[in-house]
């Protein structure tokens, strides 16, 4: 396997950033475990979520922005293995209460957020994406989801807001990460399944053994192909059982595109609403942000006149 330079993805015509909105507003909501109104209400996750967008575009500086939200569980991945994410506990109550409250400050702040009913965010991601690159576009994608690590490309990095590095992650951090290419992450978690996502993979096959497969034969079709050649021979009988296991956990890992109908242009930050953000920080007591949300003082003597 190489382990040459990883080529940095191109910042030369804009940019897209891609907020995985579920997964930042977890983080936020654990991350800062007691903030309340001034009325009762619990604003941490709404703190902590805002924070977090304000540094993501500080470290990006993105000419683009969505902030994408789930919109339900995949009736096709559904259909395939009925076990599928089954294990997720509900949302906590607290945070199910701030998500409008997120939603309507994106509103207010002029940014994006898209939600399909029947279509988890990790495929309108990946669709918006993909298709942002393919426009010439560099994009980053601002999650701790693994999944997204078989979208990078010289055109799409990573940001993952548990690498406090900030470092936009290319194929060189996917390959530190996983020890396999972007290319062959949906091969890597056929194999050894995702835990996170509920779905059980080859007996015996953890993250090294699938990577070192991988490196060996490149891909889940040259393994199955080969597979007399696979050794020892209790990790060779374990793949043969499992061969339909890891077929469809493939189409279960894989991203899919999923349409997304909206112009590139449409993604372009609004210019703020004063009058309805300063509402809404008012509203969550969040004094700080409502400071400096006022206008400076030679714009304030400009408006007065």
């Amino acid at each position: 396997m190489s382990g040459g330079a990883a080529a940095q993805p191109s910042r030369t015509v804009g940019g897209l950033l891609i907020v995985d909105g579920h997964a930042c507003a977890y983080r936020a909501f654990y991350a800062i475990r007691e903030l309340r109104a001034p009325d009762g209400r619990p604003t941490n996750a709404i703190y902590g979520f805002v924070k977090m967008l304000e540094k993501m575009r500080l470290t990006v500086q993105p000419t683009h922005l969505a902030v994408v939200w789930d919109g339900g569980l995949s009736a096709e991945r559904l259909t395939a293995w009925p076990a599928y994410k089954a294990q997720r506990p509900e949302m906590p109550t607290d945070l199910q209460g701030q998500m409008d409250e997120m939603a309507a400050y994106l509103a207010a702040a002029g940014l994006v957020g898209i939600c399909r009913e029947g279509l988890e965010a990790d495929d309108l991601i990946a669709s918006l994406a993909r298709r942002a690159a393919a426009e010439g576009q560099s994009v980053v994608i601002a999650s701790a989801d693994k999944d997204f690590m078989q979208l990078v490309s010289a055109r799409i990095g990573l940001l993952n807001p548990n690498d406090k590095s900030g470092a936009i992650w290319t194929d060189e951090q996917v390959r530190a990460k996983t020890g396999v290419e972007p290319a062959q992450v949906a091969d890597w978690l056929a194999l050894m399944g995702d835990a996170v996502d509920n779905i059980p993979g080859v007996p015996g096959v953890g993250a090294k053994t699938a990577a070192a497969l991988l490196q060996r034969f490149g891909c889940l079709e040259e393994i199955f192909r080969r597979l007399d050649e696979v050794k020892p021979e209790r990790l060779q009988a374990a793949l043969r059982a499992a061969a339909a296991t890891v077929e469809r956990n493939l189409n279960l890992v894989r991203l899919q595109d999923v349409p997304v109908n909206m112009a590139a242009d449409e993604l372009v930050p609004s210019p703020v609403n004063r009058e309805k953000l300063a509402k809404l920080l008012q509203g969550w007591g969040f004094r700080g942000m409502l400071a400096a949300l006022e206008p400076a003082e030679p714009e304030r003597q400009q408006n007065l006149i």
